[in-house]
């Protein structure tokens, strides 16, 4: 139940009212079992990141090999973070979550076995990380998706803030632990730990009994569901970009990650408990950025937020490739954990805030995609690259288009309405009205509608429809157009296809938002008269 692209806090040690306190949901029983689980798990896997590096450390010379631990454990997330938030949507939550958890115990206690008893190679170990990584990345979704079942909607801040604290505080506490272990003992001990981290959190979701969900009479097909969400990430614009600002801004982040220990090991000579405490650096840094991100944002803006956090960690990037000094080092390692969080805060908070209820799942999965699959991607060709040049220059490379992300904030930004629209469900659409009832997945379903509309308001309509198309194409429509009658220069038709007839009635249920209704209040203001609505279905229909 690890996800390393939390939710933001935004009042972490706030002190808000009994309902929207920082601390408020730890006072549900269930929500306070499973964070603590959370908490433990995540200090786990931090400690199981650090003996798999030190291991390859100790057992080869290959910076390749080092970094690959990173793309082992994140790649899982570029092949399966979609179909997981798929699976979130469509199957129960809790079931999947113990199963999940339950198989990642079972890895982990092997490769815990392997390494105490002499026989974990690098191919080994890479391969176990790679499964421990699919667990997380088909677990991810599903818990960000299972939050609003745990608090009231008042809360869901504060649980969010508290999730975020989770990730960071393991950073902090994970390795620091992991180093002095690791030193003392080897990696199996932190191996063992990481797998009963995962029985906590078995236990602590068999604890939870999910109250009944209020699903539809027509849930979603699996690969319907994956292309629906697919489609909506395409058609919305500020989820877009904050995708791309977020792969500009990990993969040349990902330098620092994926060379830290090769750098802690061959130029600062410490051991696996200095490697920890670096890491140790970074987490403290994260915690601080979680703590003092509120007060940040009353003073700056989202975009200058994302500015300021890729300057400061591309200097730390920078800093850690020259400067051999470790107390200095150390310093940096925290400044630029402040920036990783702020950075990836605001990309995350942002999204969260965009999305409606019925594709969140989806499109978070997506943003792990993008954000994990460039950790991963980028973990591997930095470290692809230190091989051969060494890691200074690399490490420079890096801090270098860590400051051109930067700059392309200006051409890039955030877009002004990002988070700002009502993405409540709205079922503003009224039932159709039919004379026979199609067949689920009889298909495709034209939709045609007629306005009428005065010269004056000409372009203003085709402005106002430009969103309305954009709002159709999000909830299920595989084609667009808006057509004006060449005998008859006033009327404009609206024609839009989607592919089966139980697509429509789920755009009709549940993917409408408010903003949806405002857009397309916005057109028909603009019609005289009422707009008229055609479904055209094949004409091989049955009765």
């Amino acid at each position: 139940m690890k996800s390393s692209a939390s939710s933001v806090p935004d009042s972490a040690g706030s002190a808000a009212g009994p309902a929207t306190g920082a601390w408020a949901p730890l006072r549900d029983g269930v929500f306070r079992a499973l964070w603590f689980a959370q908490l433990g798990s995540n200090v786990g896997t931090w400690m199981q990141t650090v003996g798999a590096q030190w291991l390859l450390v100790e057992h080869t010379t290959s910076t390749t090999l080092v970094a690959a631990v990173q793309t082992a454990s994140l790649l899982p997330v570029m092949l399966f973070s979609l179909p997981a938030g798929v699976l979130a949507d469509v199957l129960d939550r809790r079931r999947l979550l113990l199963v999940v958890q339950l198989g990642m115990a079972v890895v982990a206690g092997v490769l815990a076995w392997l390494t105490a008893v002499g026989l974990t190679t690098p191919a080994v170990l890479l391969v176990l990380t790679f499964l421990l990584g699919c667990g997380q990345a088909l677990t991810g979704p599903a818990w960000q998706a299972i939050q609003p079942e745990l608090v009231p909607r008042e809360q869901i801040p504060a649980a969010a803030t508290l999730g975020s604290l989770t990730v960071n505080l393991a950073r902090a506490v994970g390795p620091a632990v992991a180093g002095v272990l690791v030193a003392a003992t080897g990696p199996a001990a932190v191996f063992a730990i990481n797998a009963v981290s995962f029985l906590g959190v078995v236990a602590a979701v068999a604890m939870w009994h999910r109250r009944p969900q209020a699903g539809t009479a027509r849930p979603e097909r699996a690969l319907a569901a994956l292309h629906a969400g697919t489609r909506y990430v395409r058609n919305a614009p500020s989820v877009r970009r904050i995708l791309i600002r977020s792969a500009l801004f990990v993969v040349p982040g990902s330098a620092l990650w994926a060379l830290l220990p090769v750098v802690a090991s061959s130029r600062l000579r410490l051991g696996a408990g200095g490697y920890g405490l670096l890491l140790g650096a970074l987490g403290v840094g994260a915690v601080l950025g979680a703590l003092y991100l509120s007060r940040l944002r009353t003073h700056l803006s989202a975009n200058r937020l994302l500015v300021a956090s890729a300057l400061v960690f591309g200097g730390g990037t920078l800093i850690l490739g020259v400067v051999s000094n470790v107390a200095v080092v150390t310093v940096v390692m925290v400044l630029t954990g402040v920036a990783w969080l702020v950075s990836l805060s605001t990309l995350n908070s942002a999204l969260q805030l965009s999305l409606p209820a019925w594709v969140r799942a989806r499109a978070l999965a997506a943003y792990l995609l993008v954000f994990m699959g460039g950790q991963a991607l980028g973990s591997l060709a930095w470290g692809a690259l230190a091989g051969p040049f060494g890691s200074e220059p690399v490490l420079a490379a890096a801090a270098a288009l860590l400051g051109a992300t930067a700059l392309s904030v200006r051409w890039l930004p955030l877009r002004a309405l990002t988070g700002k629209l009502d993405r409540t469900t709205s079922a503003h659409w009224p039932t159709p009205n039919l004379v026979f009832e199609p067949e689920p997945d009889g298909g495709p379903v034209l939709v045609v509608k007629r306005y009428r509309v005065a010269e004056p308001d000409h372009a203003a309509f085709l402005e106002a429809m430009d969103l309305v198309g954009l709002s159709r194409r999000r909830t299920g429509a595989t084609r667009w157009s808006t057509y004006r009658d060449g005998a008859d220069a006033d009327l404009f038709v609206e024609v839009f296809e989607l592919p089966s007839w139980e697509e429509h009635l789920h755009q009709h249920e549940s993917r409408l938002t408010g903003a949806d209704a405002e857009f397309q209040q916005r057109a028909d203001d603009l019609a005289e008269g009422e707009p008229t609505v055609e479904h055209l279905l094949p004409a091989d229909t049955q009765d």
